[in-house]
C-alpha cells in the first residue's frame, strides 16, 4: 500500500500544493551538516509538522476552552451555534487561504457525518451528553453540529500527516481484511449496548492483522519507520487528552462529571484506539 509514494517534495499527481507545502518545502531545503544541530534542527521540524497536521482540532479545542471561560451566558447566539458557525468558518479558511487540500476536506466531510450518526446514538444512549443542547439551533436531535468537526478533526489529522510526511507501509494487510475489520469495530459500538461487548477480540484481529505494518514517514532528510500499531496508540493517547480539554471545557460531559468536572477514565483509551483503526482506515479509502 503506497509503496511508491512520491518524494516528501513531490506533490502527488493531481493534487494542487496548499499553502503550508511552499513553507515546507523551504524548510526542508535547509542545508545542514550531519550531527547534533541536525538531528535538533529534524526534530524541531518534525514538531513544526505534527503542529501543522493538529491545527484545525487545535483550533477547536481552542474555541472550547476559550468559550468555556469567556463566553457571555445572556448571548443571544448559544455557545453550540458559535461554535458550529466558528467550525464551518474555520473550515472555509483553510480552504480559501489553501491551508488544506480539496481532498482533505472531503476526508473532514466523510468524518462528519461518520461521526454525527455515532454521536447521536450515543447521546440517546446515554453514553455522553451535551449540556443544553434543547436551547441551539444548530443542532441534530441530542447533538450539536460542532461535535462533527470533532470526529472530522482526527480525519483531518491522519490525512494530512500522510501527505506531510511522505508516509508509506510495509506488511499492510489485504485492503477488504481493514473494511471487515473497521465494519466490525463500527458495528460494535452500537451494538455492545445489548448484546456481548467483544472488542477483545477487535483488538486482537487488529494486532493480527496490523501486526507487521510498519509506517516509513520523513521528517526531514532521512526516512524513519515505527510499528503502525504504536502509532495508532500513540495518536489514540492524544485524543484521550484532548477528550479532558473538551470536558473541562463542558462542551460535553460524561456521566460521572454532571455534578463537577472529572478526568476520562484511562479505560476510554481503548475506545479511542479502535476508532484511530476506523479513522486509518477510511482515510486510505478516501485517498484512492
Amino acid at each position: 500500500m503506497q509503496q511508491d509514494s512520491p518524494p516528501a517534495n513531490v506533490p502527488e499527481p493531481g493534487i494542487k500544493h496548499s499553502r503550508f507545502a511552499h513553507i515546507r518545502e523551504r524548510l526542508e531545503a535547509l542545508d545542514l551538516p550531519p550531527g547534533p544541530l541536525a538531528w535538533s534542527y529534524e526534530f524541531l521540524l518534525f514538531g513544526f509538522k505534527e503542529g501543522w497536521a493538529c491545527l484545525f482540532g487545535a483550533l477547536m479545542l481552542g474555541l472550547l476552552l476559550a468559550t468555556r471561560f469567556f463566553y457571555p451566558d445572556n448571548s443571544p447566539l448559544h455557545r453550540y451555534d458559535f461554535l458550529s458557525l466558528s467550525a464551518i468558518a474555520i473550515q472555509v479558511g483553510m480552504l480559501a487561504f489553501r491551508l488544506e487540500t480539496w481532498r482533505e476536506a472531503r476526508v473532514i466531510l466523510v468524518f462528519h457525518v461518520v461521526g454525527t450518526v455515532m454521536e447521536l446514538f450515543k447521546t440517546q444512549a446515554g453514553s455522553w451528553r451535551y449540556p443544553g443542547v434543547e436551547e441551539c439551533v444548530l443542532r441534530f436531535g441530542t447533538v450539536p453540529v460542532f461535535s462533527g468537526f470533532m470526529y472530522a478533526a482526527v480525519g483531518s489529522y491522519i490525512a494530512r500527516i500522510w501527505r506531510i510526511f511522505n508516509m508509506r507501509y510495509t506488511g499492510y494487510p489485504p485492503r477488504w481484511t481493514t473494511v471487515v475489520l473497521v465494519t466490525a469495530i463500527y458495528i460494535n459500538f452500537f451494538s455492545h449496548h445489548w448484546l456481548p461487548d467483544i472488542r477483545w477480540l477487535l483488538f486482537a484481529a487488529t494486532a493480527i492483522l496490523f501486526g507487521r505494518t510498519w509506517v516509513l514517514f520523513q521528517p526531514w532528510r532521512t526516512t524513519r519507520r515505527m510499528p503502525l500499531l504504536l502509532g495508532f496508540l500513540l495518536v489514540a493517547l492524544f485524543i484521550w487528552f484532548a477528550e479532558n480539554i473538551g470536558t473541562f471545557a463542558r462542551a460535553w460531559t460524561y456521566p460521572h462529571q454532571s455534578a463537577q468536572w472529572e478526568m476520562v477514565s484511562i479505560a476510554k483509551l481503548g475506545s479511542w484506539f479502535l476508532l484511530m483503526i476506523i479513522s486509518f482506515v477510511l482515510v486510505s479509502l478516501v485517498r484512492e
